[in-house]
């Protein structure tokens, strides 16, 4: 990949995840000449840990699947949701151009989408939600395409990953679980099994890349067919301006401090607040212990930066976007975070409790508003409880499904486990008889598949990531033969909803609302057009594509004005 110091850029892009890749990207087929400078060593950023799903309204895979969603009934769902249209628009721009973005892309590059079918929106009750077709995956990525630069592309959390690095999505899990059952099932795992033994002959990890590494790996592939000058380890240390315009950045690097101008202006795509501690503070002024999912190269330098300046910050309710954590003992003696996602809360036979034992949420709700629940409640961190029946079923956190021996997770103090649910609530120090109270009323519900007290199952989004299996209710079991288990939940953040002030075309705003010449900013580092609510899969994904589309667009019109 390419260190070099070409001529001066047109745009440079900071940040190589799913906002900076996507806006070098359309930029360089746009004819700009683009740097892309990363302060990693790696492409991804929390992408490439994502599901790498897209939130897109009247998306044209989902129309051509024959699922029917439509913008103005999302319109009408956002409206309900969040309430009027921002005043500069942005939401409608959005509205305008997602679809348009994906077709452009899908037609230009490598990155290529299916629609996610049957992925509802995460509050279903309110008008204008959709069950099906809003959401788009990407496709799965051959990741020996990318040759030599495969290591440049960030792996997924390992616990994630299977056999010491194999990739698996839902439908392969499920293949996975149930090989010995069908014919179908079976030769689909003997197909990852020996894909994923072969490519470890040759690479770190295998090589059949979905989910999130396969969107960010078909951007890299991409920017590599493109031209684009990548420079990993460049890290932003402040921009530069001349007469009220951005006219470069400036890096710091392995060997030593680099300043790039750029003709047409920079795009600030950093990540977010990240590790930012001074901007965490001021976007959480309450100190409630929270765990950043972004990666430790995520430290709010874009924000920062363009603060410098007098770039405006807008702050949205809660500025973060949330995911139930736990804490994993990996075997090195770091600590892991894993975000409890769909696959385990939704399941019957699972209850949330905080410090008093009690229950305070329905578990099956997606995870922000799991965490929004823990923290309304003051219930950080809380407890996920069930039976060790549960567990080896359908796994817990990190502990994978199908786990018989449970051993290994209660020496490292992943697990607790205990014979009795009074001696489970005195190990976790719970008060005396809480734990049973509570589990016993949730007992009288779930034995008709009821949840009276939070709805647990009462909802399709809830039904959706259950265990279709379980009548009457996807999601309620009893919980009542002993051991019992618990595993200690986290709030964690995958992204900031907070975020500096953009218009529709990307460009950053000062507090008077005005441009700050030639800075764009999309991504995390941008405040979310979603404005703190989180509609469905997607939330964050969608937007930072979108924009980038949008940046790039705008920035070659900027360019083919400069030259006339």
């Amino acid at each position: 990949m390419s260190q070099g110091h070409a001529s001066q850029p047109d745009l440079i892009v900071v940040g190589a995840g799913a906002g900076g890749m996507t806006a070098a990207l359309v930029a360089a087929l746009d004819g700009l000449r683009v740097v892309l400078c990363e302060a990693s060593e790696q492409v991804g950023g929390t992408t490439a840990t994502s599901a790498g799903t897209l939130w897109v309204p009247g998306n044209p895979q989902g129309e051509a699947a024959g699922h029917g969603d439509t913008v103005d009934a999302a319109r009408q769902y956002l409206h309900a949701l969040i309430g009027p249209l921002d005043a500069r628009g942005r939401r409608e721009a959005y509205f305008a151009t997602a679809a348009q973005a994906l077709g452009d892309l899908q037609a230009r590059s490598a990155v290529a989408f299916a629609s996610s079918g049957m992925h509802p929106d995460y509050l279903p009750q309110l008008p204008g939600a959709a069950v099906s077709g809003r959401a788009v995956s990407p496709l799965p990525f051959d990741g020996r395409l990318l040759g030599r630069d495969f290591v440049r592309v960030r792996p997924p959390l390992p616990e994630f990953m299977v056999l010491g690095g194999m990739m698996v999505g839902k439908a392969d899990i499920t293949a996975l679980l149930n090989r010995y059952r069908s014919w179908r099932h079976f030769s689909h795992t003997a197909r990852l099994v020996l894909r994923h033994a072969i490519d470890r002959l040759r690479y770190p990890r295998g090589t059949r890349l979905v989910m999130g590494n396969a969107l960010v790996a078909r951007l890299f592939h991409s920017l590599r067919q493109a031209g684009v000058d990548i420079r990993f380890g460049w890290r932003l240390t402040g921009l530069d301006q001349e007469q009220g315009r951005v006219v470069g950045a400036r890096f710091t690097a392995g060997d030593g401090e680099h300043t790039l101008r750029a003709r047409v202006g920079v795009v600030l795509a950093t990540g977010g607040v990240g590790h930012h501690a001074a901007l965490r503070r001021e976007l959480d002024p309450t100190g409630t212990p929270v765990h950043p999912l972004a990666p430790p190269s995520v430290r709010g330098d874009g924000v920062a930066s363009a603060r410098e300046l007098g770039a405006a910050i807008e702050q949205h309710p809660g500025n973060f976007f949330w995911q139930p954590v736990s804490r994993v003992p990996r075997a090195d003696g770091s600590t892991g975070l894993f975000p409890h996602l769909f696959l385990d809360r939704a399941k019957p036979g699972l209850i949330a409790v905080n410090a008093q034992g009690q229950r305070f949420v329905d578990e099956a709700a997606s995870y922000h508003h799991f965490v929004e629940g823990m923290v309304r409640a003051g219930a950080v961190p809380a407890h996920l409880v069930c039976e060790a029946a549960f567990v080896r079923r359908y796994g817990l956190g990190a502990i994978p499904p199908g786990t018989t021996d449970l051993r290994p997770w209660l020496a490292r103090g992943y697990l607790v486990q205990a014979p009795t649910l009074d001696a489970l609530a005195q190990a976790l120090g719970l008060p005396a008889g809480a734990l049973p109270a509570t589990v016993a009323r949730y007992n009288e519900g779930a034995r008709r598949g009821e949840d009276p007290d939070f709805g647990k199952g009462a909802s399709v989004f809830d039904r959706f990531n259950g265990d279709p299996a379980h009548t009457p209710n996807p999601c309620l079991a009893p919980i009542e033969a002993g051991p019992f288990c618990a595993l200690t939940v986290w709030p964690g953040d995958a992204a900031s909803s907070a975020g500096l002030v953009t218009d529709v075309h990307g460009r950053v705003l000062d507090a008077a609302g005005l441009p700050l010449p030639g800075l764009y900013a999309c991504g995390n580092d941008a405040a979310s057009v979603m404005q703190g609510r989180y509609p469905g899969p997607g939330t964050t994904l969608g937007p930072a594509m979108v924009e980038g589309w949008r940046i790039a667009r705008h920035a070659r019109d900027a360019g083919d004005a400069l030259r006339a």
